[in-house]
């Protein structure tokens, strides 16, 4: 036997839930070792856990003390072990931690209650590690001592891990860091600073969907942005008006959450060309019920970045609606954001603009969950754009239910971090350049308003260089002394200061 754990359960149970990502392996080693892509685990273990004979509760419990708690392959696995198993483990050890965690997840996972178990006894247990998961306040179960701490419910739970990148994220103070920095500038700068982010985050946000929206659409976007430091919990209908906004073509506006199936399709022809299949619309509902819930309540209890993260990548996970899922999954983070109280009203972070500069990675991060969701879909090309979708996982949907929003988290952090250091710090040094070359120029000359927005603006992103083209565009109303005046000036404002 070389896989344990999580590993064997997969194995042996044919689980469809996705396999783990650190499978406990058996190694020559002399105790256990945690390592990047697998947990070593010496023989010496093995035996004492009697893993070699012990079958599936024996590995279950070794996941849950050695591995952490992975619900999507635990509550599937518990399907398969009998009633009787766990009583008997009870019955032996009615104060072990882990026997205890089992029988309340069993209860869950089968919708029925072990009533020839005898009564738990110890302290009341964390379901998740604090010091392994980010974890949040939740329901006491005191028949089995368990203290539900996950980042949802049992019905539906996001699991962050605590990696170096978590930790050095939820240490970067990044919302003090915007307070800081957009206090430092002053007011005058500052809006107009958040003016271009509201914008160009709209833009972004659009552009990432391979759409150009009409100005209207644009102000109707941009107010939508402002409406997330409004105090409204997240709901169905509230969501729908938001998508209503979002959508570029009124036949997609929709009146509810999806009743249909959908999927997402990529460039290739034919049933290749389905890219992701979202959960069954009525597991949409069920889910989407579960997330909101998650949502209005998270964003006091958990640092709001975490909360954007898995309120964003859960949303385009479950695709409530036919279209407009991505703009509206990248509005939750500037909600979840605001929604914490700990934005001033009217700052936001243009993150849309930091994740058009990395869709790669961005879909990267996507694709940890959808290319192996899309691998238990059985997909027949029917003709055109006519598919049959064949759900071939678990009939408890866990994959759905139990998704680790660890890359996610990481993802949006760095995103964060981009959009405040990069995006806004370079909009407003342009806008400090922009003030101070106009100034220079009208301190000289009296020219247009318009005619020198223009010429400032172009020279500041030509390195300088007022190009011959706008030259002769202005040539009968600006004198030439004025352009030679704007590029002396902006090369001036351009260069680097000690």
């Amino acid at each position: 036997m070389s896989r344990l754990g999580y590993a064997y359960l997969h194995a042996s149970l044919g689980l469809t839930a996705f396999e783990p990502r650190r499978p406990a392996l058996v190694k020559p080693v002399s105790k256990l070792v945690e390592n990047a892509d697998h947990l070593a685990v010496p023989v010496a273990v093995v035996e004492r856990m009697e893993l070699d004979q012990g079958g599936t509760l024996a590995h279950l419990l070794f996941a849950l003390k050695h591995e952490g708690t992975n619900l999507a392959i635990l509550m599937e696995a518990l399907t398969h072990l009998p009633e009787e198993a766990l009583v008997a483990a009870m019955t032996r050890t009615p104060g072990s931690v882990f026997v205890r965690k089992a029988c309340y997840l069993w209860e869950a996972a089968n919708s029925r209650t072990l009533d020839a178990a005898p009564a738990a006894k110890g302290a009341m247990v964390d379901l998740f590690d604090p010091a392994r998961y980010v974890t949040m306040e939740g329901e006491r179960h005191p028949k089995w001592r368990v203290h539900f701490n996950g980042l949802g419910s049992l019905r539906y739970c996001a699991t962050v891990e605590r990696t170096d990148a978590v930790e050095k994220a939820l240490a970067s103070e990044l919302i003090e860091r915007i307070h800081r920095y957009t206090d430092d500038v002053g007011t005058a700068v500052r809006d107009r600073a958040l003016e271009w982010a509201y914008l160009d985050e709209t833009r972004s946000s659009f552009a990432i969907e391979r759409e150009t929206p009409s100005e209207e659409k644009q102000r109707a976007f941009v107010a939508l942005l402002h409406s997330a430091h409004k105090k409204r919990d997240i709901s169905e209908d509230y969501l729908v008006q938001l998508q209503t906004t979002a959508v570029t073509n009124p036949l997609d506006c929709a009146v509810g959450f999806r009743a249909q199936q959908n999927y997402l399709q990529g460039p290739l022809r034919g049933a290749p060309g389905v890219t992701y299949v979202p959960p069954p619309p009525a597991l949409s509902g069920e889910l989407m019920d579960e997330l909101m819930a998650f949502i209005n309540r998270a964003p006091a209890a958990l640092d709001p970045l975490v909360v954007g993260a898995v309120a964003s990548f859960g949303f385009v996970f479950v695709h409530p609606f036919m279209d407009g899922n991505g703009r509206l999954s990248r509005f939750l983070v500037h909600y979840a954001l605001c929604q914490s109280g700990r934005m001033d009203n009217g700052l936001i972070l243009p993150v849309s603009i930091a994740m058009k500069a990395h869709e790669a990675d961005y879909l990267s991060t996507l694709q940890i969950f959808s290319v192996p969701a899309r691998e238990r879909w059985r997909v027949g090309w029917i003709g055109e754009d006519e598919y049959d979708l064949h759900y071939e996982g678990s009939a408890g949907h866990e994959l759905y239910r139990y998704w680790d929003a660890t890359p996610a988290v990481e993802f949006c952090y760095r995103m964060a971090d981009q959009a405040l250091e990069v995006n806004l710090r370079e909009n407003t040094e342009f806008i400090l350049r922009y003030d101070r070359v106009v100034r220079e120029v009208e301190r000289r000359y009296d020219l247009r308003g318009s005619d020198l927005a223009t010429l400032v603006t172009s020279a500041l992103t030509q390195n300088g260089i007022v190009s011959k083209r706008r030259r002769d565009q202005f040539a009968d109303r600006v004198p030439a002394a004025v352009f030679d005046l704007i590029e002396e000036a902006s090369k001036a404002a351009l260069a680097p200061t000690e």
